[in-house]
């Protein structure tokens, strides 16, 4: 497991989706997840600060989960399959730890209301993670050995639509983040 943190919410000009951005921790290691548009508002609201007059959902299960003893200790994305991420939220309930199935989407947005760490298998980072190429400001598939493989014809079209995203995202204000 990997520890991550939230690096951005982008919107993709080609089609107008969000993307939640992923930064590993002491890495230039990154990863991409699409989100939906309530729950990148939902995270951008809580990273910004801004107040809301009533809970938000992801609100109402962090109340929740405390006014039933619970805590979130961590939330994990723990697998990719046919281009879908699933993600754990670990709780601790009165000294027992559960695991609830979730999007990563509402992981993320109920992470950052109670500040818990955000982890990926490092398996899904293999798989999905991206590595910011300085030399050619371009992003590349980050592979465990940095050794090229082949890929099949059928997992290059899976692949076409994260390469076609990444390649169209501008990233000139990463480096502005970090001033």
């Amino acid at each position: 497991m990997k520890e991550l943190s939230i690096e951005s919410i982008r919107l993709s000009l080609m089609n107008y989706q969000r993307v939640v951005i992923l930064r590993e921790k002491d890495s230039d290691r990154y990863l991409p997840i699409w989100i939906g548009p309530m729950e990148a508002d939902a995270i951008a609201v809580r990273l910004q600060d801004v107040s809301v007059a009533r809970p938000m959902t992801h609100d109402l299960l962090r109340n929740t989960i405390e006014q039933l003893g619970g805590h979130v200790v961590h939330i994990i994305v723990n697998d990719l399959m046919n281009d879908t991420f699933f993600a754990r939220i670990v709780l601790d309930v009165h000294g027992e730890t559960m695991e609830i199935d979730s999007r990563p989407s509402d992981a993320i947005a109920l992470a950052v209301r109670v500040e818990a760490p955000i982890f990926v298998e490092e398996s899904v980072l293999d798989r999905a993670g991206v590595v910011l190429d300085e030399d050619e400001g371009a992003a590349e598939a980050a592979e465990p050995s940095r050794q090229s493989r082949v890929l099949d014809p059928a997992e290059l079209e899976r692949l076409g639509a994260f390469k076609d995203f990444i390649e169209g995202l501008d990233l000139d204000d990463f480096d502005d983040r970090k001033k």
